[in-house]
């Protein structure tokens, strides 16, 4: 535990997230103004004391939307990644540890999946369900699941092959209790670092999503169609565009700080490259 600690890219990004969760909990507590509510009277205002970060094109607080929109884009990241998970974690391992027709079929829907770019699929699956939270959830969980799964599959194939698998299993162990407790405990490490990862790019996507049409629609507070409202005004008033599209920066990156330092502690390989380095 004291080793992640000391792990700078870990500490910034536990840092950042940590005041990212803390924004998003009390978005009511800290919100200078109602994010809903608009006041044509004060519209493309310029950051003042009033308004920290100006108004839009309609007069709204665009600090208070941007507080409110961590909510969502936080939201988004975790249901996607847990959904992408449970599915990606269950067709990885019944693939990996049956083999033969299981497997073959697993691994085509996989390739089929991964034949087409991914954002476009998850472009044609939101047009197709229509606007709105949940449904830019599934379409992209059904883009992301197909990247756990392989993992899952490869680290499966690998392990049920070791010598203390196959001694489990002469002691009579069923496939379950050794599925559960000894193959999916050594696949945790990377499955924790990829989602980490994972979270960031679900925000990204969302957010390009939402800017398309495809996601949150308004006037719930949304980094993505902040964006979309701000892109007439961008010359006029550039501060609709550029607090969101900070906010999307910087929690993207923070996740990729956080994966990028769990993948130097818990692969050894990484960790083995760094104590020569620093030897």
């Amino acid at each position: 535990m004291m080793t992640l600690i000391k792990n700078r890219n870990i500490l910034i990004g536990l840092l950042i997230i940590s005041i990212l969760v803390v924004v998003a909990v009390f978005a009511p507590y800290i919100a200078p103004h109602d994010p809903i509510a608009a006041n044509p009277q004060i519209r493309l205002e310029p950051p003042s004391m009033d308004y920290p970060f100006g108004t839009d094109h309609m007069g709204r607080c665009v600090l208070s939307r941007t507080i409110y929109g961590a909510r969502i884009s936080l939201f988004i990241g975790l249901m996607v990644i847990i959904g992408s998970l449970l599915i990606g974690v269950f067709l990885g391992t019944i693939s990996g540890y049956l083999g033969g027709l299981v497997d073959d079929a697993v691994m085509r829907l996989v390739d089929g999946f991964l034949a087409i770019p991914s954002m476009f699929l998850a472009l044609a699956l939101a047009g197709t369900l229509g606007p709105g939270l949940f449904n830019m959830a599934v379409a992209l969980i059904v883009v992301e699941w197909t990247s756990y799964a392989r993992l899952v599959r490869g680290s499966i194939l690998s392990i049920k092959e070791k010598e203390f698998v196959e001694a489990i299993r002469c002691l009579g162990a069923g496939d379950t209790y050794i599925l559960i407790r000894h193959i999916l405990p050594n696949i945790l490490s990377p499955l924790i670092v990829i989602a980490t990862l994972g979270i960031g790019y679900a925000i990204l996507a969302a957010s390009g999503l939402s800017f398309l049409g495809f996601g949150v629609q308004p006037p719930t507070p949304e980094w993505g169609s902040m964006l979309d409202d701000g892109r007439l005004f961008m010359r006029k008033a550039p501060h609709i565009m550029i607090f969101p599209g900070l906010a999307i920066m910087i929690t993207v990156l923070a996740f990729n700080f956080l994966g990028d330092g769990l993948r130097d502690e818990m692969d050894p390989r990484f960790a083995k490259k760094e104590a020569e380095l620093n030897a």
